[in-house]
């Protein structure tokens, strides 16, 4: 199986690759413009010439059964659309695209090629926010919070917070009937976002605070007078009365633990199967994203 990675930044190299360099049966290539890298991160993996390639085109030429798009956001548009032209299906980190209609674009052109397009929406995967598909879930509060990095809004939201929409889509037990924006931004930047949705029974509250003196994520789960929580998605507290702690073992690697490794293998194993995986509930997610941002907007104006 011959399967493509474009780009081969930060996230590639220590999440990515050592997951797809490690599957039997997958002729990895590699496609970065930057010589330079491209030498480093093969000869790291032992791969041949044949499967290092300086241009999109040749890379293309190598009749891939699958490609993984590690990309900066500003270049997915155009280098997801040339691989689903190419008959190629793909997976492309979040977001999709900066603009919407770029993102429904992509969308509706995999389904026109017949082909898999799946956004690397990981924390579904994670076995710790998994899990809290089995709680009660009345109220959920997710908090993603950062130090020192007030930013403009789109990309903020969309390189970001993202993640917390689309694990509170992913965890809402019913319809969403109200959604919520609050936010603060001082000379075009976001500091921080709060976004509420609710329907029947449930609310669910995502929290960006880009200024909050602490790198942290915090998934709570609560309902019929029990609580879970999940911390940095390595430890998970269950609280009813006394509260029971169970962390990440000790040889669980860093992809499992944030789902993803079962993100690549479900995708791939999509593709071996000629199981065609749809990116339509990824939009919604980069709609909802939209949403946020326009109210973000009018609340700085």
């Amino acid at each position: 199986m011959k399967v493509g990675c474009i780009g081969l930044g930060d996230i590639a190299r220590k999440a990515y690759l050592p997951v797809l360099a490690s599957l039997p049966g997958v002729e990895l290539h590699l496609h970065t413009r930057t010589p330079a890298t491209l030498t480093d991160v093969a000869d790291g993996l032992h791969l041949p010439d044949g499967q290092r390639h300086v241009t999109l085109d040749a890379l293309l030429a190598q009749d891939l059964d699958a490609a993984f798009v590690h990309a900066p956001t500003a270049a997915h548009a155009q280098i997801v659309t040339r691989l689903l032209d190419a008959g190629v299906p793909t997976y492309v980190d979040k977001p999709l695209a900066y603009q919407l209609a770029d993102s429904e674009r992509l969308v509706s052109l995999a389904e026109e090629r017949r082909l898999s397009l799946t956004v690397g929406f990981n924390r579904r995967y994670a076995p710790g926010y998994a899990q809290c598909v089995e709680h009660p879930r009345e109220l959920i509060l997710m908090q993603k919070n950062r130090i020192g990095l007030p930013e403009e809004p789109r990309a903020m939201i969309l390189d970001d917070f993202i993640h917390v929409v689309d694990t509170l889509r992913f965890l809402v037990p019913g319809q969403i009937d109200d959604v919520t924006v609050r936010a603060r931004t001082e000379d075009g930047l976001l500091h921080h976002v709060v976004l509420q949705l609710s329907g029947d029974g449930f609310t669910a509250l995502g929290v960006m605070n880009r200024l909050s003196g602490s790198v942290e994520e915090i998934l709570e789960v609560s309902g019929q007078d029990t609580k879970r929580q999940v911390v940095n998605l390595a430890e998970t507290i269950d609280h009813k009365g006394q509260p029971t702690v169970r962390r990440r073992g000790d040889w669980v690697p860093v992809a499992r633990q944030r789902g993803i490794e079962q993100a690549v293998l479900t995708f791939l194993d999509a593709v071996r199967a000629g199981e065609v995986l749809s990116a339509r509930d990824a939009l919604a997610t980069h709609e909802l994203c939209e949403r946020v941002i326009l109210a973000v907007r009018e609340r700085s104006t």
